[in-house]
């Protein structure tokens, strides 16, 4: 005979089975731990066995030290030309400047008969400005540019680079070209390439040999047009900008 139904192994349907509750998601992880920082930003300390960047040394600057002067004082006194603070670096103890050697330099001849200037990029010894009336009674004054030759140069330095014509069209006359070979001679213009233009016409240009011949540090210190006065040798030019 078939048993009944055992109805305590079948769910009631009045009272169905509770449904199994699902886990709450834990807390959300943390941006920061994920970077390697904590919460304030810090980075935590470095796993074992990895070396810890270590910060750049700092190399103190030497100050200039009397034998270091000694040797500026002799370089400068040696050169040809102008000593620029680049050529004085390898001579000195590394961390000691250049620029303060020379400019302590100069501080000790400042107020002699001889002081170093700075010309041309670099610095050389010159004699003292104010001295220059009583020693021209006894020193042999060098030749004096022609007074053409004066007028190129003042326009050359002003305009350059220019051209031979464009320096004609400024002056306003011919200019020779034995002219421009006598500032060539002298070491006071030199060629500057070709002009795009043509027949491709010579470019001129001063040389630093002009800027230590007339005491100019570089070309900005030249003088404007307006600050200087007519005198015999220096006239002042027309103030036209030549066509480039």
């Amino acid at each position: 005979m078939p048993m009944p139904p055992d109805h305590e192994d079948q769910p009631d349907a009045e009272h169905p089975a509770p449904l199994p509750q699902a886990e709450e998601p834990g807390p959300a992880p943390d941006p920061s731990e994920a970077s390697g920082h904590d919460r304030e930003g810090v980075t935590p300390a470095i796993p074992s066995g990895e070396a810890a960047p270590q910060p750049a040394a700092e190399v103190a600057e030497l100050p200039p030290s009397p034998e270091a002067i000694r040797l500026a004082e002799a370089l400068v006194f040696a050169s040809a030309t102008p000593v620029t603070p680049a050529r004085l670096a390898p001579l000195l103890p590394p961390g000691m400047s250049a620029a303060a050697v020379l400019g302590a330099l100069a501080a000790e001849y400042a107020g002699h008969g001889v002081t170093l200037v700075n010309v041309a990029g670099g610095f050389a010894f010159r004699t003292a400005e104010d001295l220059a009336p009583a020693l021209t009674r006894v020193v042999e004054v060098p030749r004096r540019l022609p007074r053409v030759a004066m007028e190129a140069l003042a326009i050359i330095a002003w305009h350059q680079p220019v051209t031979r014509a464009e320096i004609e069209e400024i002056r306003g006359t011919a200019l020779s070209q034995t002219t421009l070979e006598l500032l060539l001679e002298n070491g006071l213009v030199a060629p500057r390439g070709k002009k795009e233009a043509p027949g491709r016409p010579t470019l001129w240009a001063t040389t630093p040999r002009f800027l230590e011949q007339f005491g100019l540090a570089s070309l900005r210190d030249l003088p404007k047009r307006e600050e200087l006065l007519p005198e015999p040798g220096l006239p002042l030019p027309e103030p036209v900008q030549a066509p480039r």
